[in-house]
């Protein structure tokens, strides 16, 4: 047989389904979970001009609190996520959410620029153990639909990131930077919640491991050849999470730059913008479950190119609206491609979850530094013209084998 030939299932999706069901309750638990670390985590770069001000930062070391949180996050998940593949733990759940908790009540009264950097690590590490372990069980309580098990999974953390602004524009620019350690509330209330889902984990266990043997390859692949595809997702994500960061990091300095807007009306687009990210991204994984995976990362990461490319020159009116359809068209991808990882490595469902959100993370991250300095050096405006090339590195695309059911491709 040569590689990249589909050959046939063992057990066939609608068996699996059968057989397990989807565990919507469960689904809608670390959803909200999601929701809840990621708008704690979005927290921190809404209130960027806050932090500017209070210890009179430059935009290099505003990009290096990103660069620290997200490479927090990005060194640790994968390790979290192999570790958990041996042997799960799923109270590490809440515990990983107490240093979410610890970290955001440390940066609410931060004395120096140092302690804000310590904090944002602490809220790094809670979510480089909620997000491996939370995509395992979003895999385990999928019954099958993995496509929509891990995009209700992730848009839980778009709406987070969504809220995270407009809470902060309401809630900490008003009240000061110690009003950030209101939202330890959320904290706690993931503590209790995912505690219960890891009591849930744990009786699954036997059931994970008979799905563990059940999950067969369904191709016939080189170990090179998954090398090369797993580095093909790679820049995939690379391209994805670099131009969102120039957003998510920059957007409010860009429209205050140019446009000359308050920080409150910056706020909000970027929440509106946030808010298209987590209306796009569940719209990804039920498509690839339909009709397959490569196609949904072909659309979402190239299908982009024309709308970024003419961002740099838009008004503010248009602005906002090329900002809705990129959050909506680029972050239908995540789930297409962190499946389809996957599905390339069965049985290690918390590396792949691990090393691609920590590949994300870290793109981020260090995609913040590097843009600050540039902004720093030259303009935010050239930063969104030369990111707006990034997407066409989705033509890679095409080199991604066909590792679907020829009938879900169609």
């Amino acid at each position: 047989m040569s590689a990249g030939t589909t050959i046939p299932n063992t057990v066939t999706e609608p068996q699996v389904r059968k057989a397990a069901g989807t565990a919507f309750s469960i689904l809608a638990a670390i959803s909200f979970c999601h929701l809840l670390n990621d708008l704690m985590q979005s927290v921190i770069p809404a209130v960027y001009p806050l932090l500017k001000s209070s210890y009179h930062l430059d935009f290099s070391q505003i990009g290096l609190i990103t660069l620290t949180v997200q490479l927090t996050a990005s060194l640790l998940q994968p390790l979290v996520g192999l570790y958990n593949d041996r042997r799960a733990r799923p109270y590490s759940l809440p515990i990983g959410m107490g240093f979410t908790l610890l970290g955001l009540l440390l940066l609410s009264r931060a004395p120096t620029y140092g302690m804000v950097l310590v904090s944002v690590a602490l809220v790094g590490v809670g979510s480089s153990v909620f997000h491996p372990e939370s995509s395992r069980v979003a895999r385990m309580a999928s019954g099958g639909q993995h496509g929509l098990a891990q995009s209700l999974f992730q848009v839980g953390g778009n709406a987070g990131t969504s809220l995270g602004p407009l809470l902060a524009a309401f809630i900490v620019l008003p009240f000061g930077q110690r009003s950030i350690g209101w939202f330890a509330a959320a904290a706690l209330t993931a503590i209790i919640v995912l505690t219960r889902v890891a009591a849930w984990h744990q009786r699954r266990q036997g059931e994970k491991q008979i799905q563990t043997k059940r999950a067969e390859r369904t191709v016939q692949l080189s170990g090179r050849r998954v090398a090369v595809s797993l580095g093909i997702l790679v820049a995939l994500v690379f391209s994805k999470f670099f131009y969102m960061v120039s957003l998510n990091s920059f957007y409010i300095f860009y429209l205050m730059n140019k446009f000359h807007v308050d920080v409150r009306t910056a706020q909000i687009y970027l929440f509106i913008f946030l808010g298209s990210v987590a209306a796009g991204t569940i719209i990804g994984g039920p498509v690839g479950d339909r009709i397959g995976r490569k196609y949904v990362i072909w659309w979402s990461i190239l299908g982009v190119l024309p709308f970024t490319l003419m961002l740099p020159y838009a008004n503010l009116f248009w602005t906002g609206i090329l900002t809705v359809i990129i959050g909506l068209v680029l972050s239908s991808a995540f789930s297409a491609i962190l499946v389809y990882g996957q599905e390339l490595l069965p049985g290690k469902v918390g590396m792949v979850s691990g090393l691609f959100f920590g590949l994300a993370f870290g793109t981020a991250g260090i995609g913040a530094a590097l843009l600050g300095r540039l902004a720093d050096a030259t303009s935010i405006g050239l930063v969104y013209q030369i990111c707006a090339f990034l997407p066409a590195i989705g033509l890679l695309t095409a080199f991604l084998p066909n590792i679907e059911p020829a009938r879900v491709r169609r």
